[in-house]
């Protein structure tokens, strides 16, 4: 039987964050994936809420919440994948739009993760697309 990690989300800014996610985020989307490095940081990472996933004291996973209810950057390294992490980091963005009064959430999922999002009340929107050389699908739902 496979251990569940305890895992630790800590929510912060970049500032505050940066140090932790970055590295995550460099070796899923730009190592892995192919994604160019220059299109990894962007403008928009100093004005989002950010969240990073601790297990056992070691950064696993990333993502972020954008001023205008997008979560983006969503990132779990490869050996910890399957375990409830892109989980527990989906739940604690959505936690915090709430807290924020946002009303409506949106993501550029790639394609393989869709069902991950469904599950969480996401729903595709138009047209599948290609975002940094990957497929993608636009998805949202509701805030409860």
């Amino acid at each position: 039987m496979t251990r569940q990690p305890a895992t630790e989300i800590r929510l912060g800014s970049w500032s505050e964050l940066a140090p932790l996610v970055t590295p995550v985020r460099f070796r899923v989307f730009v190592d892995e994936q192919g994604v160019p490095s220059d299109m990894e940081l962007d403008e928009f990472d100093p004005q989002c809420w950010h969240a990073a996933a601790l297990c056992d004291g070691q950064v696993v996973g990333a993502g972020r919440l954008l001023p205008d209810g997008h979560i983006g950057r969503m990132a779990v390294l490869a050996d910890w994948r399957g375990q409830g992490i892109g989980a527990a980091l989906l739940q604690a963005l959505m936690a915090e739009a709430a807290r924020r009064g946002m009303r409506r959430l949106a993501l550029s999922a790639q394609t393989h993760a869709v069902d991950f999002y469904a599950r969480f009340g996401f729903v595709q929107e138009g047209p599948e697309y290609e975002e940094a050389g990957l497929p993608h699908q636009a998805m949202e739902r509701l805030v409860d």
